[in-house]
């Protein structure tokens, strides 16, 4: 049976006192009900505070991104190994703003699935469609293409990633996908995760996830939870979401 799993994106917001008052909160309100986990995902400079705040409690805490490498010359990356050595559980690949800002491809996005799960790490592997792909009838096409390269490099492993659908469409542009729209979409992303022997994997929706939203969007029933962006940062906006 999967659980349900909400997990914030803090994306590059935050202050250590920012992160602190909020932090506190999350901790307060959350009560850990069976069946639902809570997570978030900081900036690296603030993976020791998440640490620090949330170790021991029932919210688990991740990174935004990772490398494709171990170890080396690689200026600027931030390893898996690394990443655990901190306590993450979670860390984001191929988020949408990688790909298009970073220009990550979605090879790039399975070497760093394959490296966050073989450095102990649970992938939350970021999926999903402009909205040029959509009106064309192309949502399909881009979000399979998406998913075959990671599973084709992690193979049986692909069962130990989460899987988050995000419409770019819908990233930060107030706009959401309607419930019968993701559900389409998560349906889709279900049966190849089946035929990938990983139909247990959880499978969160992305894309302007509210309070007001939530509860209509997690019924469905191929929406595991939710990857939430600015309503992150706001504790009792989060916490709403949640327990939608």
């Amino acid at each position: 049976m999967r659980g349900k799993l909400t997990v914030g994106n803090w994306k590059m917001n935050g202050g250590l006192t920012a992160n602190s008052a909020l932090l506190v909160a999350l901790l307060a309100g959350w009560k850990a009900p069976v069946g639902r986990e809570l997570g978030v995902c900081v900036p690296f400079p603030y993976l020791g505070q998440a640490r620090d705040a949330l170790a021991g409690s029932a919210i688990a805490w991740g990174a935004q991104d990772v490398s494709a490498h171990a170890r080396g010359a690689f200026t600027g990356d931030v390893s898996a190994g690394m990443l655990a050595e901190f306590g993450c559980q979670y860390v984001l690949v191929g988020h949408s703003e990688r790909r298009q800002l970073h220009g990550e491809t979605d090879g790039e996005v399975a070497a760093k699935a394959a490296a966050a799960v073989n450095g102990g790490l649970q992938p939350i592997v970021c999926l999903g469609e402009t909205l040029a792909e959509r009106e064309t009838g192309q949502t399909q096409v881009v979000v399979g293409r998406q998913f075959d390269a990671v599973a084709a490099v992690l193979g049986k492993q692909t069962a130990l990633v989460v899987l988050a659908y995000e419409p770019v469409w819908a990233i930060g542009t107030g706009r959401t996908a309607s419930p019968a729209e993701a559900q389409a979409v998560h349906a889709f992303l279900r049966q190849r995760l089946t035929a990938a022997g990983a139909g247990n994997v959880q499978v969160l929706y992305g894309g302007s996830v509210k309070a007001a939203n939530a509860a209509e969007l997690f019924a469905v029933p191929d929406i595991d939870g939710g990857l939430v962006g600015g309503a992150s940062l706001d504790a009792n906006e989060f916490l709403a979401i949640a327990a939608a």
